[in-house]
């Protein structure tokens, strides 16, 4: 089912604040995500483990670069944060809490929430959520994100939550690899595409575009439709040759977060 970027009674009230350009964008959401074929769906969970854990040598040197995305999401608290409310969406195996300096409360989305609950950080977590629409009457001064926003199929929604989630003079922090640029795309295919066609016999970029189904330009896109102040820091020379990107969005248009929500959930799959 198709679902319009905002309810049609407020369709004039949209078109005052957003171009048709941008309207014709939101439109593409939620996407559908291409089907993995039998030997991938096989092989996946398997694979899914030894790539975020790095127990091959391609994965280990991909975690070993996945730090520069870390360590850029967690520079606004390099010299502390107690008492700076923090959630992080798409947490995973909670990896990313080595890099935050003692971050409480920590609250983190995950719809794989079993993965959250075998780490070892869990006790650092105060509330694990498998999806945004479960958070109620709370606010927080960071929601951060990294390499997940690439993966959404209804990006849009999930950035508006993060607008009305976030307190006043919150942050939203995101870190994601560079898909669709030249650069990210000779990494992956020299080195885990590679391992993985050795490894398997099949092409690697069938996995990858069942699970990147958002670029770069895209996430860029979506952040700038519904933030009015964000700055942008890379690795790499220009984003077009790039391995990953880093957003800070602060001041979100609320009231356009709203609207797109209230014919939109986000999904976190």
């Amino acid at each position: 089912m198709n679902i319009s970027p905002f309810p049609q009674s407020t369709g004039e009230i949209v078109c005052m604040s957003l171009k048709a350009s941008d309207m014709e964008f939101l439109a593409r959401y939620p996407k559908t995500r291409p089907e993995l074929p039998e030997p991938y769906r096989a092989i996946y969970t398997a694979h899914y483990r030894t790539n975020r854990e790095g127990l091959s040598p391609a994965s280990s040197l991909s975690k070993k670069m996945e730090t520069w995305m870390h360590r850029s999401v967690a520079g606004d608290v390099a010299g502390g944060n107690a008492g700076r409310s923090t959630l992080e969406i798409g947490a995973g195996q909670l990896n990313h809490l080595s890099f935050e300096p003692g971050s409480l409360p920590y609250d983190v989305v995950e719809p794989r929430n079993e993965l959250c609950f075998a780490s070892p950080q869990i006790q650092r977590v105060r509330n694990v959520y498998s999806s945004l629409d479960q958070i109620r009457d709370t606010e927080y001064d960071r929601i951060i994100s990294i390499a997940a926003f690439e993966h959404y199929r209804n990006l849009p929604a999930v950035v508006a939550s993060c607008g009305l989630l976030l307190a006043p003079n919150g942050a939203l922090r995101i870190a994601i690899p560079s898909e669709g640029a030249l650069l990210w795309k000779l990494g992956w295919l020299l080195t885990t595409g590679l391992e993985f066609r050795i490894r398997h016999g099949l092409d690697y970029g069938v996995l990858m575009r069942h699970e990147h189904i958002n670029t770069a330009d895209e996430i860029r896109t979506v952040l700038r439709t519904f933030f009015t102040d964000i700055r942008i820091r890379i690795f790499g020379i220009v984003p077009s040759l790039s391995f990953y990107q880093f957003f800070e969005c602060r001041h979100a248009d609320r009231d356009l977060c709203r609207r797109y929500l209230e014919s939109a959930s986000p999904i976190l799959d």
